[in-house]
């Protein structure tokens, strides 16, 4: 049998090139605007996509780049995540919405509110990519913080910078104070019952009574349990540090191997870190990023990209692996993902609209064709598109265990 996958989608403003908005397919007069996103989102939900992330910040400069000068050349501003996703969720019907939030400034109460609304709003479909950190620019529209991340230690190792590593304990408890407000209230609080005057059953809404290095949160989320339970937690992860946090805490953790023998190591990490701190139930779901420039051609792609890295002044560069080419060379560096096991892949389209239109009109048909997308109904919510059981809230087990 073929080795299947789902696929994902990261969109980022004009695309992950910086030059990408000067492309003449892109659409920079439209970046912030609401019909820009509705119709990306539209061309993935229609094509079976799973899972969309949005790209976000706290600042304007990309991280650890200087705050002065800002860089003339390159897309500057955005949207906020979280509200282009609850926009779009009553205009999608199937794809899974997960905004990007960074856990450094925000509070996980209001994030937690936030996501739970966006599960009610997309029934079901809602989830979270956590980022770690405190740049120096985001210190500094927040001003409530004196130090932070701002730049990687020579070593490029978290383990070799206090500030990365406080960054990252503080992103582990955001996940937790997250989960504990999600189950604070049972399924069953809300009564209703007309006849009683009784609205809701007190009992089953608890304080959760967090007390963490970072946080101290001691009552319960103003939302009622949402469809999913606990939407999605996800992360991006490149080195251990990351991945322990992604076994710890996330239901799925996007990673960025460049070759077989990279993807190995990862994953044979992340099984290791998964079995020290993963307690039992679901296993840590597993996708791979792919940075990806379509054109009909091979040759018209590495055209395309040469233009670009030209207008950029530097050649592309990213932390994921880069695929230039044709729809079947995308589509063939997905199957040799998938055999290698991943549960899905994760695609950063160069250019917006102009790549996300030919990963849904060419790459996902010639996937399909293989057997190699995993195929679903769309119904139900995105944790059971995933094959993620809807997890029972813990003051159940606890009280069952008493």
């Amino acid at each position: 049998m073929t080795d299947q996958v789902h696929l994902a989608i990261a969109l980022e403003r004009a695309g992950w090139h910086p030059a990408a908005w000067r492309e003449s397919t892109a659409r920079p007069h439209e970046l912030l605007s609401p019909r820009y996103w509705a119709e990306l989102l539209r061309t993935v939900d229609d094509a079976g996509i799973a899972l969309a992330t949005i790209e976000d910040a706290l600042s304007l400069p990309d991280r650890f780049d200087a705050s002065e000068p800002l860089r003339r050349d390159r897309v500057r501003g955005r949207l906020d995540a979280s509200l282009i996703a609850s926009f779009v969720a009553p205009l999608t019907r199937r794809i899974g919405l997960v905004p990007t939030v960074t856990t450094s400034h925000t509070e996980p109460f209001h994030v937690a509110t936030a996501l739970q609304t966006l599960d009610f709003a997309s029934r079901g479909r809602a989830g979270v990519r956590l980022v770690a950190g405190a740049s120096s620019a985001e210190r500094a529209n927040f001003g409530r913080r004196s130090s932070g991340v701002d730049t990687l230690p020579p070593s490029g190792r978290v383990e070799d910078s206090p500030e990365l590593l406080a960054a990252f304990r503080e992103a582990g408890e955001f996940a937790d104070v997250l989960s504990r407000l999600w189950d604070s209230w049972q399924d069953d609080a809300i009564i209703r019952d007309v006849s009683s005057g009784r609205f809701l059953d007190a009992d089953r809404v608890h304080a959760i009574e967090y007390e963490g290095e970072f946080f101290s949160v001691t009552g319960a989320s103003i939302v009622p349990r949402s469809p999913q339970g606990r939407p999605l937690i996800t992360v991006l992860a490149h080195q251990s540090v990351p991945y322990r946090l992604a076994a710890e805490r996330a239901d799925l953790v996007y990673i960025t191997p460049h070759d077989e023998r990279g993807l190995a190591a990862i994953r044979a990490e992340l099984q290791a870190a998964s079995d020290e701190l993963r307690g039992p139930g679901e296993r840590l779901r597993v996708y791979a990023d792919l940075l990806v420039l379509i054109e009909e051609t091979s040759s018209a792609a590495r055209d395309a990209a040469a233009r670009l890295d030209d207008r950029a002044g530097e050649p592309l560069a990213s932390d994921a692996r880069i695929v230039v080419g044709s729809a079947a060379d995308v589509a063939e560096a997905v199957r040799e993902l998938a055999a290698a096991g991943v549960d899905g892949v994760r695609l950063r389209p160069a250019r917006q609209p102009a790549d996300v239109a030919a990963i849904a009109e060419q790459v996902v048909p010639l996937l399909r064709s293989t057997q190699t997308l995993r195929e679903d109904d769309g119904a139900g919510t995105l944790r059971a598109r995933l094959g993620l059981a809807r997890p029972e809230s813990r003051y159940v087990r606890e009280k069952v265990a008493l």
